[in-house]
């Protein structure tokens, strides 16, 4: 090792000293040195719809910008949007939600970091999905948190080992992170599962970071089912979603989170003094995403599934050929899973 990178280590936090690059950025920065350099590049590395937000979200950005609505806000977000996301949410879910319980953040990750910080002392035990999102442990980590892994099944839908995770469980438990519909697997976990999980919370008295940044990109329903739905739950569960998925939005850096509103309370002063407000205009152009027509998320869901058809059915005609038989390679994806 480099000697000024072993003393920089040295020198650093044990908190960071953790951390590591997330693997779908540093391929993506690749992707992106090569199509510099004239390369034609199809992209799989991160989570990032290839369709652009609807051209009325982009327009009302436009008009924020032309009109000067692009200076400091509360660090909580427009009160338009949070209005209107607890009213979506809320509808969604067949739960009522205030705006006091909404936080907007650039991005969904500080909605998952934040409460981390406020709910996580040195010791405690956070239990995540392996596989799962990378920020999950790194976040754990630096909170002073224990991660306990827990595997997601093939066999069960991709929903959690709940045999693993009531092994998991121990007094020191203190909060279990789901992401449904999940990323890599695009697993959701089905009622029965959630059901089972909020009992294993609620014993240990747990909290739940529910990652719901793809709960319309289900081909089952309007959105995947919700643990905070529930009896009980909303009152420990905090919601984390965002515009990236659903509404194209990725770059425009836009996400939020729902809690009860004594802890809302709190993670606010973190993003307070984190980085103090949400880019103003984007804020506007999310408030025309949730209040306008939403015909263009089904349509681009519609084609997402039509995706997931063809090539679903082309794999499975390649895996349960003849040739592939013989050679002792037959498999079969069933289309609900892939």
């Amino acid at each position: 090792m480099d000697p000024s990178v072993s003393e920089l280590q040295s020198r650093t936090a044990r908190r960071v000293q953790h951390l590591r690059a997330e693997g779908a950025y540093h391929v993506l920065e690749q992707a992106q040195a090569l199509e510099a350099a004239g390369r034609d590049i199809l992209h799989l590395e991160v989570g990032e719809p290839d369709f652009l937000a609807a051209d009325p979200v982009r327009e009302a950005g436009i008009e924020a910008l032309r009109t000067g609505r692009a200076r400091y806000v509360p660090p909580g977000g427009l009160g338009a949007l949070r209005q209107a996301i607890a009213e979506t949410a809320g509808r969604q879910r067949g739960l009522t939600f205030t705006p006091s319980q909404v936080l907007v953040s650039p991005g969904a990750k500080p909605n998952m970091f934040f409460p981390t910080l406020a709910l996580i002392e040195p010791g405690d035990e956070v239990i995540y999905p392996d596989p799962g999102f990378p920020t999950y442990p790194a976040m754990i980590g630096v909170a002073g948190g224990v991660g306990v892994a827990v595997p997601v099944r093939e066999a069960r839908g991709f929903s959690f080992d709940l045999e693993a995770l009531e092994r998991a469980l121990t007094p020191r438990t203190r909060m279990i992170i789901l992401n449904s519909p999940a990323n890599p697997t695009g697993g959701v976990i089905p009622p029965a599962d959630l059901e089972a999980i909020a009992d294993a919370a609620e014993r240990v008295d747990a909290w739940i970071l529910s990652d719901e940044i793809y709960t319309r990109i289900t081909f089952q329903g309007e959105v995947a089912p919700s643990i905070a739905s529930l009896p009980g739950m909303a009152d420990r569960t905090i919601i984390v979603d965002g515009f990236s998925k659903t509404y194209a939005m990725s770059g425009w850096r836009l996400g939020f989170g729902i809690m009860p509103e004594p802890l809302a309370r709190r993670v606010e002063l973190l993003l307070t003094h984190a980085f103090g407000s949400t880019a103003e205009f984007t804020q506007w152009a999310a408030v025309e995403a949730l209040t306008g027509s939403q015909a263009w998320v089904r349509q681009m869901v519609e084609a997402y599934r039509k995706r997931r058809d063809r090539m679903v059915a082309r794999l499975n005609a390649i895996l349960v050929s003849p040739a592939a038989s013989r050679r002792g390679r037959s498999m079969y994806f069933p289309t609900s899973r892939v």
